[in-house]
């Protein structure tokens, strides 16, 4: 068994777990950002393809390798590879849902307090040495906490969850929204309560996004969402950048129709210095929180995504099902 691993080589050294999957096969490795030609030279008849959420899968590449078996991303997103490609040829494809949910509900927790608190303002103040000025400035407009705000989860999988947990210990009311309303049973012990995504937008002060990106939420932060929302909220992103259209929410941000927003995802990535949530936080330095898609980057992160990798492998060189399949095979 042979797998093209389009990856840093030192992450499987340091995180690959000890399994018969992962002593007996080969593992080759290729710049993530190379060519689909350099990944051909190097690993064109590869039983297995393991990628970053990032990496961009397309039909050309999977027609290319006739021994593929197995697309896995090495995280929890795999909205750039093509799954009907993979389904037409009978390849799973494969995610690591629930990998990094610490990890990502950590720095989503994280930035809320920062956003309530105006942690990016106060260090300029700080840094400026007007610290004096800072705390008189606070005293007159004392903020929120967490203690006494109402956060809206949109989305409510393994991460949208891990943060309702990590909310519990503030006694914040925590809301959400999914496609699918969860049973009672989990409602209640994690202590939140389902709305419908119109009346979440317009009752919370923190507005937190943990969905997929797929065709139903492209966008689904736009011009229509963002007038519903209270003037002092705030929004925090550790998605997927395309489930926000950064038009509107520049424009929300700008208008003051949207206190402020923390973001770790973008649209298109890596997010160049002409992007447009990028041009706005040099305009409103204390409105913007950017970060650089690295909530998922810890180590128990990676630790638990290679042993799923690995263990969806083993699945595959056993001629069983693999357990995270997410093509419909």
């Amino acid at each position: 068994m042979k797998a093209l691993v389009l990856a840093p080589k030192f992450r499987y050294d340091l995180f690959g777990p000890e399994t018969p999957a992962s002593k007996s096969v080969e593992l080759i490795f290729c710049d993530r950002e190379g060519t689909e030609a350099q990944w051909l030279s190097a690993g064109w008849d590869a039983d297995a393809l393991f990628v970053t959420p990032v990496t961009v899968i397309s039909e050309s590449l999977i027609s290319k390798m006739p021994n593929l078996k197995l697309i896995h991303s090495e995280g929890v997103g795999f909205d750039r590879i093509d799954l009907k490609a993979a389904k037409a040829r009978g390849i799973y494809v494969c995610n690591n849902a629930g990998c990094n949910a610490a990890a990502v509900s950590e720095l989503s927790v994280t930035l809320m307090s920062m956003l309530l608190h105006r942690v990016l303002w106060g260090d300029r103040m700080v840094r400026q040495g007007r610290q004096g000025e800072a705390v008189r400035l606070v005293e007159e407009d004392i903020p929120s906490d967490l203690s006494i705000s109402s956060v809206g989860l949109v989305g409510f999988g393994a991460i949208g969850q891990a943060v309702a947990e990590r909310l519990r210990p503030y006694g914040s009311e925590v809301l959400y929204f999914a496609p699918h309303r969860r049973d009672p049973e989990t409602e209640a012990r994690l202590n939140v309560r389902y709305l419908p995504l119109e009346e979440l937008a317009a009752r919370c002060d923190i507005i937190s996004l943990h969905l997929p990106a797929n065709s139903g939420s492209r966008h689904l932060v736009d011009r229509e969402f963002l007038s519903r929302v209270k003037p002092s909220a705030f929004l925090v992103n550790t998605a997927r950048g395309a489930i926000i259209d950064d038009e509107a929410l520049c424009d929300a941000l700008r208008e003051n129709r949207l206190a402020g927003a923390a973001v770790d995802c973008y649209e298109p990535e890596p997010a160049g210095a002409d992007h447009p949530l990028v041009r706005l936080a040099a305009e409103y330095p204390d409105k913007l929180i950017l970060c650089p898609h690295f909530g998922g980057v810890a180590k128990s992160a990676f630790r638990t995504a290679h042993r799923m990798l690995f263990e969806d492998l083993e699945s595959v060189m056993a001629g069983k099902r693999p357990q995270r399949i997410v093509n419909g095979l």
